[in-house]
């Protein structure tokens, strides 16, 4: 089953200064937003192997959009986030569907590796909910400068037979981090931890 799209939105966060101080270069993030008709809407649907389709294929769509929007190499990305809102004529389940089992590989391949856990967020939500995207380095769990996050919102979604998929990418960490741990200079990339 193909994910059926009513529309895709691409934002782009750039800070450039932070408590008067200048940052240089700008952090910046990027999400790439798919709005799609939940094909199980209004019933149960033991196998939902339709919706981790779904996942896989917008695990490379919004990847690929998310890089292209900062004008970055997939490689050259840092951190990753995903997150889904169900409108309500589905359920939960629907969301962990499109974003758990079968959303990682594509976006790895897109980032180029990946070692970490993609940091997630789903929820029940009407018209014009919002979420926040979570963000941690795509290599390295413990690197604190990209603990992070990105709060997305569509207007006119989740209709009830909706659910809205968010992809984050950045090209950085925080601005002015400069709480200690795990610097990414340091990073193995072998146990998605350290």
């Amino acid at each position: 089953m193909s994910a059926e799209i009513r529309k895709i939105l691409t934002i782009v966060e750039e800070t450039d200064s932070e408590m008067g101080k200048g940052i240089d270069p700008p952090t910046r993030k990027a999400v790439a937003i798919a709005v799609i008709k939940n094909p199980f809407a209004g019933r149960f649907v033991q196998d939902l192997k339709p919706l981790m389709d779904i996942g896989e294929e917008l695990g490379e769509l919004l990847a690929k959009r998310a890089v292209a929007a900062l004008g970055i190499p997939g490689g050259k990305a840092e951190s990753y986030g995903k997150a889904a809102i169900v409108g309500e004529g589905g359920e939960l389940e629907h969301a962990a569907a499109i974003l758990h089992p079968q959303m990682g590989k594509p976006v790895r391949a897109v980032l180029v590796k990946g070692a970490a856990l993609i940091p997630s967020a789903k929820k029940m939500g009407g018209i014009g909910a919002a979420i926040d995207v979570p963000l941690g380095h795509k290599d390295a769990a413990w690197v604190r400068s990209h603990f992070d996050a990105i709060e997305i919102r569509v207007p006119d979604a989740p209709r009830a037979d909706e659910i809205v998929v968010a992809l984050a990418v950045t090209d950085s960490g925080r601005p002015l981090p400069r709480i200690g741990g795990l610097q990414k200079h340091e990073i193995k990339g072998e146990d998605g931890l350290r």
